[in-house]
């Protein structure tokens, strides 16, 4: 399988970045997107809403849907699984993209931060893995792909932020589950994340600004990349910690130039590789 024609994915997060992009790469493939995200109305620092990313997604030549959904609360998103299911007729991948990051150390961690970031990451993944996999069961070729580290257990990637790194984690301990949990169902569970850091709102507003930026790449990395492996044989390819530019090189693409947001500048590494 090479494309995503006709296929229906449930993305969270897709309103911009990373989700937005995954969301735009599989349209062009023709396929049906369901947008699950908070962003209603324009916000002064953030780019795009749910509406306007369901309209790039129509101009890509896929189908949208998009719903306004806080992954926190199970009602909200039961309704855009039930919507999802409603206009598609089913579901056939869960994209966990979501996130919340608050890059602290522990005294300086407000309990409301370290919440949220557990709400979103380990319980949103959660609460959108339990209330998907009834439809993925019923798909052709279904995957759970999670927006997440490989899992290492080292002091360096825990100390620096202790609340954010078991945040991500959980997102990585669903997937270590549910490729067992889930393989006699054929519905396969990874995980992706970049070598690099991405242009994306959170490292422009939050991280390092436009200077990072700069040194970063692209959101389409991670979306063709995560085209790889949505269009893998579920039943062959489960329970993986996918790196972005592995995941390419596996498929012939070494030349990863075009990613890079300024070919002059030193790419800068990303968290947990």
């Amino acid at each position: 399988m090479s494309t995503l024609e006709g296929k229906t994915l449930f993305i969270t997060g897709a309103s911009r970045g990373i989700g937005k992009a995954i969301a735009l790469r599989a349209a062009r493939d023709g396929a049906n997107i369901a947008i699950a995200a908070k962003t209603k109305e324009p916000h002064p620092k953030l780019d795009g809403t749910v509406y306007t990313a369901a309209e790039e997604i129509e101009a890509a030549g896929g189908k949208a849907l998009p719903c306004i959904v806080d992954i926190r609360y199970e009602d909200q998103v039961e309704a855009a699984v039930a919507k999802t299911v409603e206009t598609f007729g089913g579901i056939d991948i869960l994209v966990n993209n979501a996130s919340a990051i608050m890059l602290t150390g522990t005294t300086h961690t407000p309990m409301k931060r370290y919440d949220l970031m557990h709400d979103v990451n380990t319980r949103g993944t959660f609460l959108c893995g339990q209330k998907c996999i009834p439809h993925l069961a019923k798909a052709d070729n279904p995957h759970i792909l999670n927006l997440s580290p490989p899992l290492q257990m080292l002091e360096k990637w825990f100390a620096p932020h202790v609340a954010y790194t078991m945040a991500k984690y959980g997102m990585s301990l669903c997937v270590l589950g549910w490729a067992g949990e889930l393989r006699d169902m054929g519905i396969a569970a990874n995980t992706l994340w970049p070598r690099t850091t991405i242009d994306t709102a959170a490292v422009r507003n939050l991280l390092g600004g436009v200077e990072l930026a700069n040194r970063s790449r692209t959101p389409e990395i991670i979306a063709d990349a995560a085209h790889v492996i949505l269009t893998k044989p579920a039943k062959e390819f489960t329970g993986n910690f996918c790196i972005d530019d592995e995941t390419l090189a596996s498929v012939g693409v070494t030349d990863l130039s075009k990613y890079a947001v300024d070919p002059s500048q030193e790419l800068a590494p990303d968290f947990f590789v």
